[in-house]
């Protein structure tokens, strides 16, 4: 895939976002937000973890329990989204989740895949977990702090080698944009406010094929935009300027309206 072919996606996408947005500002948010083309796919953000995830054992060290602390979330740095009119580059700022995370009632639990019945721990639980935004090594970012994890729990006992050998490296948060911008191109967003409450922080599998649906399920895998082949993002291209195009057509006033605006004399054709 050219570089070129590439940009020409993106702008493509841009045009669309305009027409799309067209009166409603750039605090609009993302319409039908996903992680991959497919309107399916899940809308989540992945965090790759910066450094080799910390699970060790807590208390006295008998192992009975484990103390884990991770990223589900890294801000600053953009990662790949789609809305409905094509790619676009997201972002969350640092202080997205201040509000948030100082609410006395604050209900996150910590679980696997995004499965609500899966969970680990929980922020209502004494001692359970704590979330913050914090900075590590010049990372920021909302980070997990689990101090006291069950080894017995059959989901802790799944997760802990598969962390400790490599195999499971990200983790991901499900939450409510509040507030956020689109950069002048309408190539960027900035999430400028999240609520997470009564959302989750979860350990994920690997970003590649993140859309996990269901109970542990996950989708088909689908490719990202670099994956494209030259003729799969023309295709692409082409569709966008299409859609482009309709929602400029959507915008237009009908006949009836037209006259109706003649007769109290606000349409000059």
């Amino acid at each position: 895939m050219s570089t070129s072919t590439l940009e020409r996606i993106l702008d493509a996408a841009a045009e669309a976002r305009v027409a799309g947005y067209a009166g409603t500002g750039a605090a609009s948010r993302p319409s039908q937000r996903r992680c991959a083309e497919e309107p399916g796919s899940r809308a989540a953000v992945f965090a790759p973890f910066v450094e080799p995830p910390q699970l060790r054992a807590a208390g006295d060290g008998d192992g009975s329990t484990l103390h884990f602390t991770g990223f589900a979330s890294v801000y600053n740095r953009g990662y790949e989204m789609w809305d409905m009119f094509g790619p676009y580059t997201e972002q969350v700022t640092s202080g997205a989740g201040a509000n948030s995370l100082a609410r006395a009632d604050l209900d996150v639990p910590f679980v696997l895949a995004h499965d609500s019945l899966r969970r680990i721990a929980r922020t209502t639980v004494d001692g359970s977990m704590t979330l913050s935004e914090s900075t590590v090594d010049d990372v920021e970012g909302l980070l997990v702090d689990a101090p006291q994890l069950d080894a017995g729990d059959v989901d802790v006992a799944y997760i802990a080698p598969k962390l400790r050998s490599g195999l499971i490296d990200e983790m991901s948060f499900r939450f409510r944009i509040v507030r956020g911008t689109w950069s002048p191109d309408w190539m960027e967003y900035h999430i400028e406010e999240y609520d997470i409450h009564r959302g989750d922080v979860a350990i994920v599998g690997y970003g590649a094929n993140p859309h996990t649906v269901g109970a542990g399920l996950r989708s088909q895998q689908l490719p990202r935009l670099e994956d494209l082949t030259d003729s799969q993002l023309r295709q692409l291209e082409t569709d966008l300027h299409a859609l482009r195009k309709q929602q400029s057509a959507d915008r237009a006033p009908s006949p009836a309206q037209i006259a109706a605006m003649a007769s109290l004399g606000l349409y000059r054709g």
